[in-house]
């Protein structure tokens, strides 16, 4: 009785669940899945459908491991980019998940950002069952005797270890009667290493980006990552933000809260989205618009970096404030 009730809640479920996609001004966006129903370690295809506009800078959905806590994501497809007319793309593109936790999943909207608009998908559900055990043909077997171990040599390691670790602090004493009575230090000095600013490290990162005139041989891709990537790392050490681990949305609507980078917060999204763009939907930029990113970039480290006083200087303005 209890199985045909879950089975009845099920099936309202995704009965509920079913309807057309959310759509924004300039994007649709749809979600199907092969199958509803599997057992524990099965997989099944989630495919993601999407119409734009052929200029709208777009943020697909793309989740890394998982979709929501239980289903996994093992494989993700190539985008496919169908031109269908009027100034519209359709984008094509499938996910491969599985789950090993019985239950019924029920999985949030995707998020598809196209420019200024926001599109969401139709839910999906996914029931996933454990195998059923036969205990009536099943052969069982009882409890075998106690067997001897067999030889393992980590079981003996210690009566090599122990001799080793003795001779080591024999000779750790050595070595610090040594430097004692030679009235050396105990521990060799060295020199501390030069940590450059972030900005400095980004601005001649980008510097060899350019130099190595990467769009001009075709590899626009390239560039926009080797862009991006600078950027991730400089925010990374300016911002404090996970920036290496986060999407393009996440990072911009950090930002939003930094003061320091609201003057340069657009010049900043339209390097992230042109690079998404490019990257995810196989967009060949202008050159103009590959140049403005370049610029951008170095407008935004600029604009946002921090001058570190010299320690001289630090001195002398210290003094002078005492003197006064």
């Amino acid at each position: 009785m209890n199985k045909k009730i879950q089975i009845l809640c099920f099936n309202l479920c995704l009965f509920s669940l079913y309807g057309l996609p959310v759509s924004a001004q300039n994007a649709v966006i749809k979600a199907t899945i092969d199958s509803t129903q599997i057992l524990i370690g099965e997989q099944t295809k989630i495919r993601l459908e999407i119409a734009a506009a052929k200029d709208s800078p777009l943020q697909l959905p793309l989740p890394a491991d998982t979709i929501i806590k239980g289903i996994e994501v093992i494989e993700t497809s190539k985008i496919d980019t169908i031109d269908i007319g009027n100034n519209r793309i359709q984008l094509k593109y499938d996910f491969m998940v599985t789950s090993f936790d019985s239950a019924l999943y029920l999985m949030p909207p995707f998020r598809l950002i196209a420019g200024n608009d926001t599109a969401y998908s139709n839910e999906l559900a996914l029931k996933v069952s454990t195998l059923p055990v036969d205990t009536e043909s099943q052969q069982f077997y009882d409890i075998k005797d106690v067997a001897d171990p067999e030889f393992v040599l980590s079981d003996y390691i210690g009566y090599i270890l122990y001799p080793l670790l003795g001779l080591c602090l024999l000779g750790g004493i050595a070595y610090l009667i040594y430097r004692l009575k030679t009235k050396k230090s105990l521990i060799p000095f060295k020199k501390a290493e030069i940590i450059l600013p972030p900005h400095v490290i980004a601005i001649r990162k980008l510097d060899e980006i350019k130099a190595q005139k990467l769009w001009q041989q075709g590899r626009t891709k390239e560039y926009h990552s080797e862009i991006t990537d600078t950027l991730r790392v400089y925010m990374e050490r300016r911002f404090s933000i996970p920036a290496m681990e986060q999407t393009s949305g996440e990072i911009l609507d950090k930002l939003k809260e930094v003061g320091d980078a609201n003057p340069v917060f657009n010049p900043l999204k339209q390097i992230l989205l042109l690079a998404d763009f490019v990257k995810f939907a196989k967009y060949q930029p202008l050159p103009d618009e590959n140049e403005l990113s370049m610029m951008n970039a170095y407008l935004f480290i600029n604009s946002t970096k921090i001058e570190e006083i010299p320690e001289k200087e630090e001195n002398n303005n210290s003094t002078e404030n005492s003197n006064s």
